[in-house]
């Protein structure tokens, strides 16, 4: 669902701020005392940036370097957005299109106009088995895993102190109903693959929050919740550096908002771990678009360890599901009925997030019965 489609994810086509909300934003600390202090009360933010500060989160969109200069485009991402992740600019292929020789343009620009508009920035993505650079497919086994590893230490290298949180490695389990691994090029360098780069990014930046980010885990029952959730507890239990996991959450008709999607992300968060939306998009438009919209921000504000929420796109026609209408402003720029209820709902309030992180949880002895996933995946990959 990435790139691929310009998804922005981790897809090869693509399958993660309110100028107003930068004094919120920059109060860092302060933001979660005054939150629990007016828990109770409604919030005065009258933009999604600054309502989601004042939660003690942010709420981000995926952004697309070449449309920084559209306007219409910009002035909606500075008026309403205090997180930034880029669609494709911080790929395999985007920054290292020939083995060791390192292009970081694009993603530069990106960090400078975050940084000259008070937002973060979320890094999208080190390793994914799509969009990858062509000279990679020379490369197996220990060859490749040395390559993989470089990329990581040089990427999170560069950007060090700059990115919030890293989608250290994206989409890396299988779409079938048995919770395991992706058979990718990137499996066949090791089983430990994935340990090996989140140590490695711990190294390249500590002061990153760490992710796994994939698709189609927002149904706590499903086998690939499962499969991340299994290898979530086992990387914290043996000290693996993993932080937060990110859920992509691109919902429509064929992969609907579950009921229990609050519960997927309270369950990962008793394992110690943050819990981030990442690429949302809903599918739809009016009331029922608004409503499903409305219960994700919830589920998050609920979470008290649910860092914020990143839209895959400002527009409909800036979505890579564009005829789905998916986002929260029309192709004109005007907010629906979709941005009304992601507003109402962050100025209703919800769970502070921890001043200090919770102590783990013990996670259930057994896994929920597992059911089967949708007949139909998500549109192509995600991004």
């Amino acid at each position: 669902m990435d790139k691929v489609l310009a998804r922005g994810s981790g897809s090869a086509a693509a399958r993660s701020r309110p100028r107003t909300a930068v004094v919120a934003m920059v109060a860092g600390a302060a933001v979660v005392a005054a939150t629990i202090a007016v828990a109770t009360s409604a919030s005065a933010g009258t933009t999604l940036g600054a309502s989601a500060a004042e939660q003690g989160r942010y709420f981000g969109t995926a952004v697309a370097v070449n449309k920084l200069s559209d306007s219409t485009y910009v002035g909606i991402l500075n008026r309403e957005f205090n997180m930034v992740t880029a669609e494709n600019e911080m790929k395999w292929d985007a920054t290292e299109p020939s083995r060791n020789q390192f292009n970081y343009t694009n993603g530069d620009r990106l960090v400078a106009h975050a940084q000259a508009n008070g937002m973060r920035v979320r890094g999208h993505a080190l390793l994914w088995h799509q969009q990858q650079p062509g000279w990679t497919g020379s490369l197996s086994g220990s060859a490749l895993r040395e390559a993989m590893l470089n990329h990581v230490t040089q990427v999170a290298t560069h950007y060090r102190g700059k990115i919030y949180s890293w989608d250290v490695v994206n989409e890396a389990f299988d779409d079938g109903n048995n919770g395991a691994r992706r058979n990718s090029n990137l499996q066949q360098t090791g089983g430990d693959w994935i340990e090996a780069a989140f140590r490695a990014a711990r190294a390249a930046d500590p002061g990153a929050k760490l992710c796994y980010n994939d698709y189609n885990t927002d149904n706590w029952s499903w086998a690939k919740t499962q499969g991340v959730y299994n290898m979530v507890r086992d990387f914290k239990s043996r000290g693996v550096p993993i932080d937060c996991v990110g859920f992509q959450s691109h919902f429509n008709s064929g992969s609907p908002y579950p009921s229990n999607y609050r519960t997927t992300l309270q369950n990962f968060a008793a394992l110690g771990v943050d819990v981030q939306i990442t690429e949302l998009d809903i599918e739809g438009s009016g009331s029922s678009q608004a409503t499903s919209y409305g219960n994700v921000t919830r589920d998050c504000l609920a979470v008290a360890r649910c860092n914020g929420i990143t839209v895959w796109g400002i527009r409909d026609t800036d979505s890579w599901r564009a005829s789905g209408t998916p986002l929260l402003f029309d192709g004109s720029g005007n907010k629906k009925q979709a941005y009304t209820a992601v507003l109402n709902a962050l100025n209703e309030g919800g769970t502070p997030p921890p001043t200090t992180a919770p102590p783990t949880s013990t996670p259930p002895t057994s896994a929920p019965p597992t059911s089967t996933p949708p007949t139909s995946e998500p549109p192509t990959t995600p991004p």
